[in-house]
């Protein structure tokens, strides 16, 4: 029988596996459905950019799949090859997501704020709260470092829950604004609300797995 602190990880690790599968089945189906207006991903998002007062936002190309992102630091936003260059449902539903991003920036949406705010704790948390945790577990069960590593493990588990009303506000954004702005016609829209919807799904699982790796943590500390 599995330990009850491995097995809280096991619906965790379920779930992020379907939803890699989910994105990435989901993403290639609609990329080969061409959308109407014929735009490119990186034209749809120039179109919706300028008409949200950011035609200063440029777009640049980045590298790998699926690596689209916006960056607030330096008011990027770069989209991969599979979705600048294509004209697919899948395509325009990343662009106007990311789309979505530069808009909340730029409007100082609150849980974008707050998670911009807790990046450094996050990527502390995630790289050194487990490192602490594991040497104070072997080091004769170290009260203090288990709790230190606990704690910074906590700011990288507090990341991902705010990231989920970020994506998700995103995600509606980009519908509204595909829809609105005439680069989706009728009947198409559904595409690429499946696409965003798949990969919401993503950020909902990595949440699931941090509490769950959080959870494994404390019990692992009070078994000691």
């Amino acid at each position: 029988m599995l330990p009850i602190s491995l097995a809280l990880l096991l619906p965790a690790l379920a779930l992020s596996l379907y939803a890699q599968f989910k994105v990435s089945s989901t993403f290639k189906r609609y990329s080969q459905v061409r959308s109407g207006q014929g735009l490119t991903g990186a034209e749809g998002a120039r179109r919706l950019l300028d008409a949200g007062g950011l035609s200063h936002v440029p777009i640049e190309l980045s590298q790998g799949r699926l690596s689209d992102h916006y960056d607030p630091r330096s008011k990027v936003l770069r989209l991969s090859a599979d979705v600048a260059q294509k004209d697919s449902l899948a395509a325009l539903g990343v662009a106007a997501h990311e789309v979505g991003h530069a808009l909340q920036d730029a409007q100082g949406y609150a849980p974008m704020r707050v998670r911009s705010t807790l990046v450094p704790a996050a990527s502390l948390g995630s790289n050194l709260g487990m490192g602490l945790f594991i040497v104070g577990l072997f080091f004769g069960g170290n009260v203090v470092l288990m709790s230190v590593g606990i704690l910074l493990f906590s700011a990288a588990v507090l990341f991902t829950l705010v990231t989920l009303p970020v994506e998700f506000d995103a995600s509606r954004r980009a519908l509204d604004l595909l829809s609105s702005h005439g680069i989706l016609v009728a009947g198409e829209t559904e595409g690429a609300r499946k696409v965003l919807r798949a990969a919401g799904l993503t950020y909902v699982a990595a949440a699931l797995m941090a509490i769950a790796q959080l959870a494994r943590l404390v019990l692992i500390s009070r078994n000691r």
